[in-house]
């Protein structure tokens, strides 16, 4: 994930704008559902990290899904980027 993804991510957790906090929290609902039921979800791993994490990517769930120009990393995604960069 490069820094500007993650500043997108978080930025759209903790100040989402307006406009888009609806469409924000859509899709974010969408691919945490899509990353519950993966493999690589840090619930079906033991690790130290407190929060909800991907294990493939390292990325903080609540912010990588909220990020609408990120996409999952793996080879075949489970969800694509909602906006264009």
């Amino acid at each position: 994930m490069i820094l500007k993804h993650l500043i997108e991510g978080w930025k759209n957790h903790l100040l989402p704008n307006e406009v888009e906090a609806k469409i924000i929290e859509q899709v974010s609902k969408e691919r945490m559902s899509i990353c519950d039921s993966c493999s690589y979800h840090s619930k079906n791993h033991k690790t130290i990290r407190p929060d909800a994490h991907c294990t493939h990517c390292g990325c903080t769930l609540i912010a990588k899904t909220k990020c609408l120009s990120c996409e999952c990393p793996l080879e075949d995604p489970s969800w694509t980027e909602f906006l264009e960069n």
